[in-house]
């Protein structure tokens, strides 16, 4: 029998890519629920359905009997993970589930519209779930498991992963020059003229010999320091 949920926290929200999970298989879609433990109503629901499906286990795939191990998707936030780390500080006061589907649930907001833009639902906002629970026997592993058939967004709440706004990333001193705007320009070097022979591969620059002087009178050159006319 499917349930829904009052409002819960989202986490680790996987509603419109499916993700391949940590122990292998197939691609699911996912999202955690941070149930507050206050939520009585819905917390009794899901331990009357997880007790249910322990029940039709064991009729259908524990052999005739409930397992004494019989893992379930319920954990306590204030307590620790399956591999013995702490949960996160955004899990205390809630209990803690993860609902998966291989086919895409059905995703709505308040006003019973699809939703299709993936940035609307996210860590930490509050939905509402409908979920149901299964018994399973998959190589020795033996358990409940939670499916989650359709989510409803109630509201925004702060997000649990750090997000910039655009705003925040390209406004302000990180607002990029308008067309026509001055930008940052390289300054143009003065031109200065090539000093020749500075450096010893500087060849030194041509210089043509100085042509003689003609004496008018002889039309012979004139030598230097003789009188125009006489030698």
């Amino acid at each position: 029998m499917a349930i829904t949920t009052g409002k819960v926290r989202a986490s680790y929200v996987y509603l419109f890519q499916p993700r391949v999970p940590e122990n292998g298989g197939d691609p699911k879609y996912s999202v955690t629920l941070l149930i507050p433990k206050t939520d009585t109503a819905t917390l009794n629901a899901i331990f009357a359905e997880i007790e249910k499906a322990k029940q039709e286990g064991a009729q259908k795939v524990f052999n005739g009997n409930v397992p004494p191990l019989c893992k379930t998707p319920l954990y306590d936030g204030d307590g620790c993970r399956p591999n013995g780390e702490p949960f996160g500080e955004e899990c205390r006061g809630h209990m803690v589930m993860t609902a998966s589907a291989k086919m895409q649930p059905s995703i709505v907001g308040l006003d019973m519209q699809n939703i299709i833009n993936p940035s609307e639902l996210y860590s930490g906002c509050h939905i509402r779930a409908n979920i149901n629970f299964f018994a399973y026997n998959t190589n020795g592993n033996k358990g409940v498991g939670c499916g989650l058939n359709a989510v409803q967004k109630i509201e925004d709440g702060e997000p649990l992963t750090a997000r910039v706004s655009a705003e925040e990333a390209f406004g302000g001193a990180n607002a990029y020059p308008q067309a026509g705007a001055a930008g940052y320009q390289a300054p143009v070097p003065a031109y200065q003229p090539p000093v020749y022979g500075a450096l010893p591969w500087q060849p030194a620059p041509y210089q043509a010999p100085a042509r003689p002087q003609i004496d008018p009178i002889t039309g012979r050159p004139l030598l230097s320091g003789g009188v125009m006319g006489f030698q």
